[in-house]
C-alpha cells in the first residue's frame, strides 16, 4: 500500500489527469465558439453541412466548464494538496544546509583575516 501512496502522492499522477480533464472541457468551449462564430458567417450552410453553433450552446460549454473547474479543485486538487502535504511534509523554512555551510566558512575566513 505504501508504493500505491507513494505512485499518487509524489509523482505527477493527479496534476496531469486533472489538466486533461481541464484541457477537455476547454476544448469544448472553444469548439462550441468556433461553431457559433462559424454560424454568424453568411452560406456557411454550405460548408459546414451538420449544423451551426449558436451563442446558447457556447454559453453552455462555458457554464460547464467553470463548474467542471470547480468540481476538480475542491474534490481532487484541494483533498490531494493536503494528503501530500501531510504525508510528505516540505522542508522547514530557513537557509538550506549548503548556504549555512558556506557562511560558516566566511566567518571563519573573516575571523583568520583573510580577504572575503
Amino acid at each position: 500500500m505504501s508504493g500505491f501512496k507513494a505512485f499518487v502522492l509524489k509523482g505527477n499522477l493527479i496534476e496531469i489527469a486533472t489538466g486533461l480533464i481541464m484541457a477537455l472541457a476547454f476544448a469544448a468551449v472553444v469548439t462550441t465558439f468556433t461553431a457559433w462564430l462559424t454560424g454568424l458567417l453568411p452560406n456557411t450552410e454550405d460548408f459546414f453541412s451538420d449544423e451551426t453553433g449558436s451563442f446558447g450552446a457556447f454559453l453552455n460549454a462555458l457554464i460547464a466548464f467553470l463548474i467542471m473547474g470547480a468540481v476538480v479543485y475542491f474534490f481532487i486538487v484541494v483533498p490531494y494538496t493536503k494528503a501530500r502535504e501531510r504525508f510528505y511534509p516540505t522542508e522547514e523554512a530557513g537557509a538550506a544546509p549548503d548556504v549555512a555551510l558556506l557562511e560558516e566558512i566566511r566567518d571563519l575566513l573573516r575571523a583568520r583575516g583573510g580577504a572575503v
